[in-house]
């Protein structure tokens, strides 16, 4: 076998030191059927404008299958394969596993290609987890994993998915009168489980559209640091989340200004904190989940006791976990004196 001189090189993607330093190019554009004030087609636009034009684009089915893609028409420009629900990691990693081979036999310019691969929270916290699972453990070959969060299976009209807040009116979980929450599980934590549980992976973070720079730049790092790689992304939704379109921006501040979703990135093993949630880490004071829950239709049968039941749980991320907001394992106080003692 003839001795490859491939590596696993990835492009030069320094991050952008503010909005003016951005690119004007776009790699998303028109064409696309997303409703008014839809965060995840702004975060498609924002993952490909941060990637740049040496990309490969493959989406698993969901709403930015379904509204980008009618027939004959593509907000692409990059190319673009469409890809199965629960596959997003399988195809990330078998384009980036035929990039590879096709270049160490000289069927193609060996050159850095970005590979991402993104899937909505049905397809990747619940259908897909395993293939992404198995995706971040092969450190050869270079991907991103983009989840984009809307908090449903927002393509086949609301239905709920492990990401569902708890108690959210959904098509699955309308509320009743002899029952009226009925979603009572936690909402999962995807990005802190990617992190704790692949050693391979050199870099997850978590992401909001509405801190846009900061969000392209962990784009960058991502695609930049080598390896398969994981971004979590909080996408509000006018339509599944019952809000005015022009909410959407807000909405997502205000997730991280109360605490539910925090902006982080475990890079290289070390957790890193920024803008507001690095604020609150430091001491600034979350405002209150009521501020964020009553803005949204689907919230709009809580009464005071669910919400001081959602603020709990929100209070018990920062309080009580290992890593604030991040790793769910409970502080032994106890046991931390001992290991200091020694």
């Amino acid at each position: 076998m003839a001795e490859t001189t491939f590596s696993n090189a990835t492009q030069i993607l320094e991050p952008f030191k503010g909005i003016k330093r951005v690119t004007i190019e776009e790699y998303f554009t028109s064409g696309h059927r997303t409703c008014q004030g839809c965060e995840s087609a702004l975060v498609m636009k924002l993952m490909v404008k941060a990637a740049g034009p040496r990309t490969i684009v493959l989406g698993s089915t969901g709403c930015m299958y379904v509204a980008n893609t009618t027939y004959y028409t593509t907000p692409w420009v990059v190319p673009w394969m469409h890809t199965q629900l629960g596959s997003s990691g399988s195809a990330a990693l078998g384009t980036a596993a035929g990039l590879k081979a096709l270049m160490r036999k000289g069927k193609m310019k060996a050159e850095p290609i970005n590979v991402i691969a993104f899937c909505g929270d049905g397809g990747g916290a619940d259908m897909g987890v395993g293939a992404i699972s198995a995706t971040l453990t092969h450190r050869e070959y270079n991907s991103l994993i983009l989840l984009y969060d809307n908090e449903s299976y927002a393509n086949t009209d609301i239905q709920l998915s492990g990401m569902t807040p708890y108690g959210a009116h959904t098509t699955f979980s309308p509320p009743g009168k002899a029952k009226r929450i009925m979603h009572t599980r936690w909402k999962k934590n995807m990005a802190g489980m990617m992190a704790a549980g692949h050693p391979e992976c050199r870099y997850v973070a978590t992401v909001c559209a509405s801190y846009a720079v900061e969000m392209m730049n962990k784009v960058r790092r991502a695609l930049s640091i080598g390896g398969p790689t994981f971004i979590h992304s909080l996408d509000p939704c006018p339509k599944g989340w019952d809000y005015d379109p022009m909410l959407s921006h807000e909405l997502g501040e205000l997730a991280v200004e109360t605490g539910l979703f925090p902006l982080y990135e475990v890079d290289d093993g070390n957790v890193k904190y920024y803008g507001k949630t690095k604020a609150i880490t430091e001491g600034r004071q979350r405002k209150p989940v009521r501020e964020y829950l009553l803005k949204q239709g689907r919230f709009a049968h809580f009464t005071e006791e669910d919400l001081a039941y959602f603020q709990a749980k929100v209070d018990e991320m920062w309080d009580k976990w290992e890593i604030p907001g991040v790793v769910p394992f409970r502080r032994i106080d106890a046991a931390k004196a001992t290991l200091a003692a020694k």
